[in-house]
């Protein structure tokens, strides 16, 4: 059973794959000061005597690797593990301007869109803290893309910003002419995302040639993937499937 880890900066989504087949996912939320020790109690309780022979990870967050990797060391010495970062293979060229800028995540997320979908160009969009818009040939490039703020720091931003507007609940308004405080900023956040990510698909799209397939993954894609005309597929589980693909390719 193969054990692999996304370690973001808002959470950590945990899958175990049996072959190519992802049977449990979890996820947690990030603490970049949780000990090697925390990690422990917090992966055996979810694992809940599961046999894992192998680990597979990525982190965006360096505080949180670095108690990762004393956890295994600790912990799951005896294992095969992968942490993608330089020195890794991964079979993704990277055309743009600076490869080290590269994080992790879209890699691995690279590598699965063309594994899955790779019969073109693909795109995908990343909902986390930020949204994330990758683009991958035909031929399994990594192209570049664009980055624009994600959905809950956009609401936190407003909620802390602007006196008399609170958090709330993130889902579609009646209408997308809002009668309250609550549906007026649902209707900017949930249409304006999907706006968003629409218009920056339409343009990127334009400058490929041939069939191009979108794809959305990410913590916050179920709430906004409905509402975009361009994303034509949901995958929720992208990165750990891109995550078991690095670990075959290492091990």
């Amino acid at each position: 059973m193969l054990l692999t880890i996304d370690i973001g900066n808002t959470n950590t989504v945990l899958g175990v794959f049996e072959g190519e087949q992802i049977t449990h996912t979890w996820r947690i939320k990030t603490d970049a000061r949780a000990t090697a020790d925390e990690l422990m109690l917090a992966f055996r309780g979810l694992l809940h005597g599961r046999e894992v022979t192998g680990v597979s990870l990525c982190s965006t967050v360096p505080a949180a690797l670095r108690e990762m990797r004393t956890m295994l060391g600790r912990y799951y010495a005896d294992l095969p593990t992968v942490i993608v970062e330089p020195g890794v293979r991964t079979g993704v060229p990277l055309l743009v301007d600076n490869p080290k800028e590269v994080g992790a995540d879209r890699l691995v997320n690279t590598l699965a869109a063309h594994h899955l979908y790779g019969g073109g160009a693909v795109v995908v969009v990343d909902f986390g803290t930020g949204t994330n818009i990758d683009v991958v040939s035909a031929r399994g490039e990594f192209l570049g893309g664009a980055v624009a703020p994600g959905i809950e720091i956009s609401v936190e931003a407003l909620a802390a910003r602007a006196a008399q507007l609170r958090k709330i609940e993130l889902v579609a308004p009646r209408n997308a002419i809002g009668k309250n405080t609550v549906e007026v900023l649902q209707s900017g956040i949930l249409y304006g995302f999907a706006g968003l990510v629409d218009g920056l698909v339409r343009r990127i799209v334009a400058e490929l040639d041939g069939d191009v397939t979108v794809i959305a993954t990410g913590g916050l894609a179920v709430l906004v993937v409905e509402h975009c005309e361009t994303v034509s597929i949901h995958e929720p589980d992208l990165t750990l499937v891109g995550l078991r693909l690095v670990f075959e390719k290492n091990t």
